[in-house]
């Protein structure tokens, strides 16, 4: 092989390596950011759950009923408000773990799922009342977005 063949072949290499490997490196970027961002969801969802947990060994706030909870003792409105702070402060964490502005079609059905879930606990006539004790302190950028959705509920 004389001169020329090897400074054919480095071209063609340049010319076909050069791009195929940015474009293995763009590639492997994207999968990366993707795993992650399901590694995240994924970990918000364990919370949601264990947070659902919590509900449930509290049978006697009825958390799971769509209205209020009628005359509670001082010890029940303490633990709901806990319980309560418990849940804003896990939808203030998706907030900002999973809500941008623009979103591939992924993120939008992942976030959708919280969003549910916020609509859904707005629909409680007592979470909604406590909205302006919970969200003191809290992102404004999630206060605003909860408080639109607790609005049209």
């Amino acid at each position: 092989m004389g001169i020329e063949t090897w400074e054919l072949i480095s071209y063609v290499v340049t010319a076909i390596g050069l791009p195929l490997a940015i474009a293995v490196f763009i590639y492997e970027q994207r999968k990366g950011r993707d795993n992650d961002e399901e590694e995240v969801y994924q970990l918000l969802s364990d919370n949601y759950q264990d947070f659902l947990k919590v509900a449930l060994d509290n049978p006697d706030l009825r958390l799971f009923s769509a209205e209020g909870t009628p005359k509670l003792t001082d010890e029940q409105r303490e633990r709901m408000a806990i319980i309560f702070s418990m849940l804003i402060s896990l939808f203030e964490r998706a907030y900002l773990l999973l809500y941008e502005k623009t979103m591939s079609p992924k993120q939008m059905r992942r976030w959708l799922s919280w969003e549910d879930y916020m609509r859904e606990w707005c629909q409680r006539t007592d979470f909604r009342a406590s909205l302006p004790r919970l969200l003191r302190g809290e992102d404004p950028e999630f206060v605003k977005y909860i408080q639109q959705i607790a609005v049209v509920e």
